[in-house]
């Protein structure tokens, strides 16, 4: 597959799944759960507390993995895998812009001191396809 062509059926699984798996290290195993993606271009970003687990360890060891798309239906089930470093931002405008209104539950609008924003920069992105196909591993 061109990459082109890889690269914007990447953008749509990530566009159209906004729930997926965020794995960090904790003392030298992985520690998943479930987060809410947001990206620009292939960078993704999810919101969090400064006073979690996952900031802690992304201090510690900024490499995550994340996994986006899974239908859930079966073996063959579309999705997308990612590694990479991450970073947590705190600047209101990165905030602003992926601020939604389902955050209200846990902040108190984006100039919660607590409310911060994991940015993921992407090292490694595949496509795991519903073909039986290899992965399609994107070029970055």
């Amino acid at each position: 597959m061109e990459q082109n062509e890889l690269k914007n059926k990447i953008l749509r699984i990530i566009d159209e799944y906004k729930t997926g798996v965020l794995a960090t290290v904790e003392k030298e195993r992985p520690h998943s759960r479930y987060m809410t993606f947001y990206h620009d271009d292939i960078t993704l970003y999810t919101p969090t507390s400064k006073d979690t687990h996952k900031a802690e360890e992304i201090e510690k060891n900024p490499y995550v993995h994340i996994l986006l798309g899974y239908e859930g239906e079966g073996l063959d089930d579309l999705y997308v895998e990612v590694s990479g470093k991450a970073v947590i931002r705190e600047d209101k405008a990165i905030k602003q812009q992926f601020w939604h209104e389902s955050m209200d539950r846990w902040f108190d609008g984006i100039d919660d001191p607590e409310f911060i924003m994991l940015e993921i920069q992407p090292e490694s992105m595949r496509l795991m396809n519903k073909t039986g196909e290899p992965p399609q591993k994107l070029d970055l």
